[in-house]
C-alpha cells in the first residue's frame, strides 16, 4: 500500500499572491459587469434620443440638390416649429421625403412660368436654388394651403415631385418627421443646414 504524500502547507507569501490574484479577479469582473451594464445603457439612451427627438435620415433621390445629395446622412429635429425656407422630413406612404417649407398654414402660393414663387404676394428669395422652374404642377394656382398643412417643395424644382401636385399635396403635421437641422456625413460637408 502507498503512502500518501501530504501537501505542503502554503507559505504566508503564496497565501498573499493567491489572495492579491482572487481580489484581481473579482475586481476585473465588477469593472467588466459595469462596463457592460454603462454601455447597454447608453446604447438605449441613443436609441430613444434618435427615434424620439432626433431621428437620423438618409437622403435618397437628387430632389434637393443642391443643398442635399444622395447618401448625405442628415439630423431631423422633432416637434419644431416651421417656417418659409426649413428643410423638412416627411412621410408620404411607406417613403420619407425631404423638401423645403414654402408657406404654413391658411398662405397663399402662387408660381409664374419662369418658376418664380410668391407667398400672399410677396416674391420669395430663394438663394438656395440653382435654377427656377415650375416644374411638374397640377394645382389651380395662386393656391391656398389648408389648415394645419405645409406646402414644400424640392430645390430642383425641374425634376421634383412635391406639394405642387396633387399625387403629394400639401403636408399633415402628422406627417412631418421632423425639420432638418444638421449633417453628419459626407464629413466634408458637415455642420448646419439652411
Amino acid at each position: 500500500m502507498k503512502q500518501k504524500t501530504a501537501k505542503p502547507v502554503p507559505t504566508i507569501p503564496e497565501l498573499q499572491s493567491e489572495l492579491k490574484r482572487e481580489r484581481y479577479k473579482r475586481r476585473y469582473r465588477s469593472v467588466l459587469r459595469s462596463t457592460v451594464y454603462a454601455l447597454i445603457v447608453v446604447a438605449a439612451v441613443a436609441v430613444l434620443v434618435a427615434t424620439i427627438w432626433l431621428p437620423v435620415l438618409q437622403i435618397y433621390g437628387n430632389s434637393m440638390t443642391p443643398t442635399l445629395s444622395e447618401d448625405d446622412i442628415v439630423l431631423s429635429l422633432k416637434g419644431a416649429d416651421f417656417e418659409p425656407g426649413d428643410l423638412v422630413a416627411f412621410y408620404l406612404g411607406n417613403k420619407i421625403l425631404v423638401k423645403r417649407c414654402i408657406a404654413g398654414p391658411g398662405q397663399w402660393v402662387d408660381i409664374d412660368a419662369d418658376g418664380n414663387v410668391y407667398v400672399d404676394g410677396e416674391l420669395l428669395d430663394e438663394p438656395y436654388l440653382p435654377e427656377k422652374a415650375l416644374g411638374e404642377c397640377d394645382l389651380e394656382l395662386p393656391y391656398q394651403v389648408p389648415e394645419d398643412r405645409y406646402f414644400c417643395m424640392g430645390d430642383h424644382r425641374s425634376t421634383s415631385v412635391d406639394s405642387r401636385t396633387t399625387t403629394v399635396g400639401c403636408v399633415s403635421e402628422e406627417q412631418i418627421v421632423g425639420k432638418i437641422v444638421f449633417r453628419v456625413w459626407p464629413l466634408s460637408e458637415f455642420g448646419g443646414l439652411k
